[in-house]
C-alpha cells in the first residue's frame, strides 16, 4: 500500500467512525465492536458496492471516479477542506498537486516592512519564512529560533505551560494542525514532511492525538488572545491570504480587535518580550537580533 493510500485509508475510517446511525435514519442495531457506521451501512447509503468500499478503505489500488467520491463525502458530510482532501488523497483529476515549493520574492518583505501592524509569512507547514519587526516584538521567542524551532506548530506543542502566552491555544492549536494536515496530502512521501510528522508525534503526545484524528481544515480569520506582562491581553484577528508565485506560502496579518489591544501593540517596541506567566524561560534579546 501507498502512503498516500494508507492515508487515504485512515481518513474514511477516521470520517466514517463520527458518523452514527442515528445521523442518518438507521437504527443503532446490536454489537457494535466500534463507533460510527459500518462499511456496508456507508456504501448502502452512497449507492457503491460494498467490496469495492471496502477495497477503497482498505487502501487498495483502485480508481474513485468524481460522481463516487461525491456520493461518499456527502454520506459522510464532509465539509469543504474535508471534501477537498478527500479528492487529492485519492488522486483525482479534480484536484491536481501544486507545484514544488519556491522561495520568496524579494518584494515580500519589503511588504511586510512597511506595515505597522505584526505580520509574516508561513508556508503550509507552518515554517515562519519572513516577518516583520512588530511580529518580532510579538513574537521574539519564536523568531529567534533556527531549523524545526522555527515553526509555528512545533513552538506551540513543545513550549512548556509556563511559558505559554497564547490565551486560547486549546481552541486554535487543533485547527492550526487541521490545516497543517489538509496541506500534508500534497507533500506525503517527502521527507522533510514525513520527518517533520513522525519527530513531532515523539515529541508531543499531544500533537500525536490531533494528527491521529485526521481533521481537516483551511486557513480562515481567526481571533488569537496573546497575554503580555507590560500591556494585558491582546486581542488579535488574523487575514490570512495566498501569496502568487510562491505555493502554499500564506500572508498572516495581525490586527487589534479592540482599542485597548491597539494601544498595547503601539507600546510593544522596547518593551520585554511576550512570555507566560513563567519568568524563569524567557530571555530578552537585543532586538537587532530579531530583524527578518
Amino acid at each position: 500500500m501507498t502512503t498516500s493510500r494508507a492515508e487515504l485509508a485512515a481518513f474514511l475510517r477516521s470520517r466514517r467512525a463520527r458518523i452514527s446511525p442515528a445521523d442518518v435514519g438507521l437504527p443503532p442495531g446490536l454489537r457494535r465492536r466500534t463507533p460510527g457506521l459500518r462499511r456496508e451501512e456507508l456504501a448502502q447509503l452512497a449507492g457503491v458496492g460494498v467490496t469495492w468500499y471496502t477495497w477503497l478503505e482498505q487502501g487498495r489500488p483502485i480508481n474513485a471516479s468524481v460522481q463516487v467520491l461525491d456520493a461518499i463525502a456527502r454520506t459522510l458530510r464532509l465539509d469543504e477542506a474535508e471534501r477537498e482532501h478527500l479528492y487529492r488523497l485519492a488522486d483525482v483529476p479534480a484536484f491536481t498537486a501544486q507545484p514544488a515549493g519556491c522561495p520568496l520574492e524579494p518584494q515580500v518583505q519589503l511588504i511586510l516592512d512597511s506595515l505597522t501592524l505584526p505580520a509574516c509569512v508561513y508556508n503550509g507547514r507552518y515554517d515562519l519564512l519572513a516577518w516583520n519587526p512588530v511580529y518580532a516584538d510579538l513574537f521574539p521567542d519564536l523568531v529567534r529560533r533556527k531549523g524545526t524551532g522555527r515553526n509555528a506548530l512545533w513552538h506551540l506543542y513543545m513550549t512548556p505551560k509556563c511559558c505559554m502566552p497564547f490565551v486560547n491555544l486549546a481552541d486554535e492549536l487543533p485547527l492550526m494542525t487541521a490545516t497543517m494536515r489538509a496541506n500534508f496530502a500534497r507533500h506525503i512521501g517527502e521527507p522533510a514532511w514525513e520527518n517533520f510528522v513522525r519527530d513531532l508525534s515523539a515529541a508531543s503526545p499531544a500533537f500525536a492525538a490531533a494528527w491521529q484524528s485526521h481533521d481537516v481544515a483551511v486557513p480562515g480569520s481567526r481571533l488569537k488572545i496573546f497575554r503580555h506582562g507590560d500591556v494585558g491581553d491582546l486581542r488579535l484577528s488574523t487575514q490570512s491570504m495566498l501569496l502568487a508565485g510562491t505555493p502554499e506560502a500564506r500572508l498572516i496579518v495581525y490586527t487589534p480587535a479592540d482599542e485597548a489591544t491597539a494601544a498595547g501593540l503601539a507600546r510593544l517596541p522596547g518593551l520585554r518580550p511576550l512570555t507566560g506567566a513563567c519568568t524563569g524561560h524567557g530571555v530578552a534579546l537585543p532586538r537587532d537580533a530579531l530583524r527578518g
